[in-house]
């Protein structure tokens, strides 16, 4: 019923609404490099999350614990080793578990772009191995004249009864901008390919973000943005324990300011503060003998300021960050009667982390044809335990705070010759230890049932990297290699330890944080397009990953040989998707950290859209089926081999206007 107002208010705005050009336009959301890829949108959905929607990226990946805040993987590697950030903002996650990524802070309606670097080019928002994910929120642009726009959406899925309402409207006029949106997800336990109920696997997700600028003189402008973000009974089935609530505050204040005449063109800075807090805990789980909460508290303040230069064929940007973050996290365990507390620790200590950098990107234009790329930045890291005689227990004289030095390089060279383009690229960068690597204290891992310690005394590690692409376009036909390899010395990963007995009563051991001689990874993924005709378009991925220690074992959470293919027909107002997608079995896994082997899957997929115009409104309604022959399966990434959705039939409606 309240999805049936707030479609038929909308449908009255637009029928009232005073005739004017319609001002909505496609968005282009993912850039590598500065290169638009998609709409905000997958290939067979129209409404997506952000979750679904950076999924379809060859460069990422997820861990899944359930149906709600995916654990992104760029270049197969974890969140500790790549920035992640919205705006070029600094935001740090409140679970040591990882189920609180930044990327579940946000909803597609107040998203516009997502920017994607690689390796040692992702550095310009600090020490990195990976790359970076930098989260772009919508901003409308000043107009000559007062505008409104907008868009709505709903949308139900069937086989976990997810319903969802997402809403923005923008106001522009020559000094004023106003950007609002608002949105509720509400998912309860979906069922697999053998119709089984996965319990714990719900949940409920309110956001609401709003922006405002004014423009204070011909070339600059001041600009404020809040994000609010809210989800409670949050179940995840692969983990022991469940989260009752999560709460983000996400804000800024902005100063932008451009230029003329001289080389600097533009002068880009902001101040901001976020605060999150992430409570889990196990009161859903009657069949835990013990019972255990687990709340978490994150802070940071930040500066970023950026300055875009140019001057001929030569460009450049700098970019300084600056951020202080404090982590939180407990651990109270207790019996039924959570008044008979039986242990009270600090798995993050209150740690505080410091950080200033100064990064550099410099572009020369050789010719029409060739460009060369060379950056690099250098980093102070400073780390603090408040209680640091938790370290102590295992790290005797540990330090109570570590200062380090980031340093990273990279260079790269771009040619185009007619149809074929090419590129080759180099790298060099330190990271820092993550606050769970450097300073947890026995953190429950149920993948592979260990509780983990950190060390404040690891070192650095060490990325050396190359990487390489190439490809071909003609009208109707496209092909794109792309590879790295990445050489990692001082790889930090858990092991075994010989002392100290397990805190979880499911634990069956203690494992430390440790640094490995080294660690090498490999990606490759080649894409194709061909447009078979006007109206029918083909396009393929396929992707490989290897990932070894130095002792020629299998690392975690590398992704096995994968493909999609997907076929679309489009004609006047009507559009039908088709998808195959397969991941081979897993025969490099790591059963030293809990990992089987997965047998392999494909998924079929199918969706018809058609779109219709009610000036000054247009609209797109859609249904699809996933999983169209009920599968029953689970991915290398899945926590615990928690069984995919089955067969899930989806249903939406996205009016602009």
């Amino acid at each position: 019923m309240k999805r049936l107002t707030l479609s038929s208010l909308l449908l009255l705005i637009c029928i009232k609404a005073v005739a004017q050009t319609d001002s909505t336009t496609h968005i282009e959301a993912v850039t590598v490099r500065g290169k638009a890829k998609k709409k905000m949108e997958t290939d067979m959905k129209i409404s997506v999350s952000v979750d679904e929607f950076l999924a379809s990226s060859e460069s990422i990946s997820f861990i899944k614990r359930g149906a709600y805040a995916w654990e992104p993987l760029l270049n197969n590697m974890g969140m500790e080793r790549s920035n992640l950030t919205i705006d070029g903002m600094h935001i740090f996650g409140a679970c040591t578990d990882k189920m609180d990524p930044i990327t579940s802070y946000l909803e597609v309606n107040n998203l516009a772009t997502v920017d994607i670097a690689s390796g040692q080019s992702g550095n310009m928002h600090g020490a990195t191995v990976g790359g970076s994910i930098d989260l772009k929120r919508r901003n409308t642009a000043f107009a000559e004249r007062p505008t409104w726009s907008g868009a709505y959406q709903t949308g139900f899925e069937f086989n976990n009864k997810q319903v969802f309402n997402l809403g923005n409207v923008s106001f522009a006029d020559q000094r004023f901008v106003f950007d609002g949106s608002a949105s509720f997800r509400k998912a309860g336990n979906y069922s697999d390919g053998l119709g089984n109920e996965v319990r714990h696997s719900q949940y409920t997700k309110l956001n609401s973000a709003v922006g405002m600028a004014y423009k204070t003189g011909r070339l600059s402008s001041v600009r404020v943005d809040a994000i609010f973000d809210q989800a409670k009974d949050v179940g995840f089935p692969a983990l022991p324990m469940d989260l009752w609530l999560s709460r983000a505050l996400i804000t800024s204040a902005a100063y932008k300011q451009l230029f003329d005449d001289g080389i600097v063109k533009a002068w880009d800075s902001k101040v901001y503060y976020n605060a999150v807090e992430h409570y889990m805990d196990d009161t859903t789980r009657p069949e835990n003998l013990v019972h255990m909460d687990m709340p978490g508290w994150s802070t940071t303040y930040g500066l970023l300021s950026n300055l875009q230069l140019q001057r001929g064929r030569y460009s450049s940007e700098v970019q300084l960050n600056i951020y202080d973050n404090v982590s939180i996290a407990e651990m109270r365990m207790y019996p039924q009667d959570r008044s008979n507390r039986t242990m009270f620790a600090y798995s993050w200590p209150w740690v505080t982390t410091r950080y200033a950098g100064l990064s550099l990107d410099n572009n020369w234009a050789l010719s029409d044809k060739s460009q060369v790329n060379l950056g690099g930045s250098l980093g102070l890291h400073y780390n603090r335990s408040k209680y640091v005689e938790f370290n102590r227990i295992f790290h005797p004289g540990a330090p109570q705070e570590k200062t380090r030095a980031l340093p990273s390089i990279h260079a790269s060279y771009q040619l185009q010759l007619n149809h074929i383009h090419f590129s080759a690229g180099t790298g060099y960068g330190h990271r820092a230890p993550s606050v769970s690597e450097g300073y947890g204290y026995y953190i429950y891992n149920s993948f592979d049932r260990y509780d983990y310690i950190g060390n404040p005394d690891l070192n650095n590690e060490v990325s050396y990297e190359v990487n390489a692409s190439v490809g071909y376009r003609k009208e109707k036909f496209g092909i794109d290699v792309k590879a790295n390899y990445f050489h990692i010395d001082q790889y930090i990963i858990g092991r075994i330890l010989s002392l100290g007995s397990p805190m979880n009563y499911q634990s069956v051991g203690v494992k430390g944080y440790t640094s490995l001689d080294y660690a090498t990874l490999f990606n490759v993924s080649i894409k194709g397009d061909y447009h078979l005709s006007h109206n029918v378009h083909w396009n393929a991925l396929l992707t490989y990953a290897r990932g070894q220690d130095d002792r020629g074992g299998n690392l975690p959470f590398i992704r096995p040989l994968s493909y999609q293919t997907a076929l679309h027909y489009s004609r006047k107002k009507l559009g039908i998707q088709t998808s195959l997608n397969r991941d081979f079995a897993q025969a490099h896994f790591s059963p030293e950290f809990g990992e089987d082997r997965t047998a392999a899957y494909t998924i079929w997929n199918v969706s018809a859209d058609y779109r219709f115009a009610f000036k000054p409104c247009t609209a797109t309604i859609q249904v699809g089926v996933e999983n169209i022959g009920n599968t029953y399966y689970s991915t290398y990434a899945d926590w615990g081999n928690i069984p995919r959705m089955g067969r899930n039939i989806f249903t939406s409606l996205k009016v602009n206007f």
